[in-house]
């Protein structure tokens, strides 16, 4: 892969989630990112969160496997891992260890809890992150139980962007002091931290507790997903005045209506007006009506749909690889663009090639292999 991140060498241990997206990630803007896959395995062309990277398959607990992945380490730029807090450190990769053999390595751990506390080595997922973060309360209908928002916000948002974050913060003060260090990476912290403007905006009085009765979370009936009489269903978000003006005046809301907007105490009769204007049409026909407005109205798209629109189109958001279209490389750059990405290869199909470009001999991996170590 070309890109903006050639040369930066990444050392990722097999996971699920977080980590394997921010090593596609790397590995998507040129990083060479290597996979540390336990075993081998077969194709696996729909797994894009391995694409562009190589893997070898390593048996951690066979002789010689643990010296084998310092070694590798100790010529990485960055290593990912996303264990529970203590197995590395069982495995004899902590990064005490690694960062003594080499000084410079940038340490990258992903954890749900974070590293130390009380419910550091719980199990855990998405949804409870966010729940423990108070988040969760925030989001769905006041009527209903609040609403799992897939597995974006802690995992990936709160996750995979604050590991990136992390590990970009580490490489840049290292050159500058010459030093690694280990990146803590919690989904819990960063929830937190994109929950900071609610925060922020309950202090100032303009956030509720009630669930589905704030701005952003559904109450306002200018800010909402409404369906469309042929069962589709319509974002709509128009917060400033002169957006809403022209929500108004391209769906035909009426002036006594309109004219309510910022009265809290009416949003739910407001809901139930807007409700029946927009169940009046089709999808098609509010997105005909709308296309090119700055109104903030646009079609809830499905995957499908969303692939096929004349925007992805136009700007190559997408990109096919083993028959799955898939998001191309974000973001973007002017001058060391990433190419076209390549299909993830089954686990351990790179080992042999790895280890000799990494300066491994012949014999030694011999031994290994004999020793169950490699495949």
């Amino acid at each position: 892969m070309t890109g903006p991140l050639q040369g930066l060498t990444v050392i990722e241990m097999a996971g699920i989630g977080p980590c394997p997206l921010a090593g596609q990630l790397l590995a998507d803007q040129g990083a060479e990112v290597i996979v540390v896959d336990r075993a081998p395995g077969g194709a696996r062309p729909h797994d894009i969160n391995n694409r562009n990277k190589r893997s070898i398959a390593v048996n951690l607990k066979a002789p010689g496997a643990t010296d084998l992945v310092l070694d590798l380490a100790s010529q990485a730029d960055v290593l990912i891992e996303g264990f529970r807090p203590g197995v590395m450190e069982r495995l004899g990769l902590g990064p005490d260890v690694c960062l003594a053999q080499h000084p410079d390595l940038v340490y990258g751990r992903m954890t749900g809890w974070g590293q130390e506390g009380p419910m550091a080595r719980m199990a855990g997922h998405d949804l409870n992150y966010v729940a423990q973060t108070g988040l969760l309360h925030m989001m769905g209908d006041s009527d209903r139980p609040p609403a799992p928002p897939l597995n974006l916000v802690a995992d990936y948002g709160g996750g995979t962007m604050f590991l990136l974050f992390g590990i970009f913060a580490a490489l840049w003060e290292r050159s500058r002091s010459g030093q690694g260090q280990v990146v803590d990476a919690a989904m819990i912290d960063g929830v937190n931290a994109l929950g900071a403007v609610f925060a922020g905006m309950t202090a100032q009085g303009m956030w509720g507790p009630a669930r589905g009765a704030n701005m952003l979370d559904g109450g306002a009936p200018y800010y909402r997903v409404y369906e469309t009489s042929d069962g589709g269903h319509v974002s709509i978000a128009a917060i400033e005045p002169q957006f809403f003006t022209e929500l108004v005046k391209k769906a035909g809301i009426p002036a006594e209506l309109a004219a309510r907007r910022d009265d809290h105490s009416t949003w739910p009769e407001q809901r139930a007006a807007y409700a029946q204007i927009f169940a009046a049409r089709t999808r098609a026909d509010w997105a005909a009506i709308f296309e090119g407005s700055d109104a903030c109205l646009v079609p809830v798209l499905t995957p499908d749909e969303a692939v096929a629109h004349p925007h992805a189109i136009a700007r190559d958001a997408y990109v096919t690889i083993a028959g799955l279209p898939q998001a191309a490389p974000a973001p973007r750059f002017s001058r060391s663009q990433p190419g076209t990405p390549c299909a993830p290869v089954p686990a351990g199909s790179n080992t042999a090639g790895v280890l000799t470009r990494f300066g491994i001999a012949p014999d030694r991996q011999e031994q290994l292999r004999k020793a169950g170590a490699i495949h």
